[in-house]
């Protein structure tokens, strides 16, 4: 799993400021469309040298991680703080902000 975690994180490193990924999108790009979960794991395991931008991944629904992974609203107040906005219900809103990695 040590080189998929590579993947995962090199991935995530991509994800521009105002934008999310979902977990299953990421593993889809990594050509391991069932590996959603894996994925996960990879994001609570990520080193902090590494300097990610774990806020900006998501589950596919448009919510938020747990607060212990963040503290609470952390995570949201980092996505607001890019300009990521969210729908009346609380959710991220994915229409304007999944990120299309093939975008220019």
């Amino acid at each position: 799993m040590k080189g998929f975690f590579q993947r995962v994180y090199q991935i995530v490193a991509q994800i521009p400021e105002g934008k999310v990924a979902t977990y299953g999108q990421i593993a889809a790009l990594l050509g391991e469309p069932r590996n959603a979960r894996v994925v996960g794991w990879a994001m609570h395991k990520a080193p902090r040298a590494l300097n990610l931008p774990c806020h900006r991944v998501v589950n596919q629904a448009g919510t938020m991680g747990p607060g212990y992974l963040f503290g609470p609203g952390e995570q949201r107040m980092l996505l607001e703080t890019e300009g990521v906005t969210f729908t009346p219900d609380g959710r991220i809103d994915l229409e304007k902000h999944l990120w299309d990695p093939f975008e220019n």
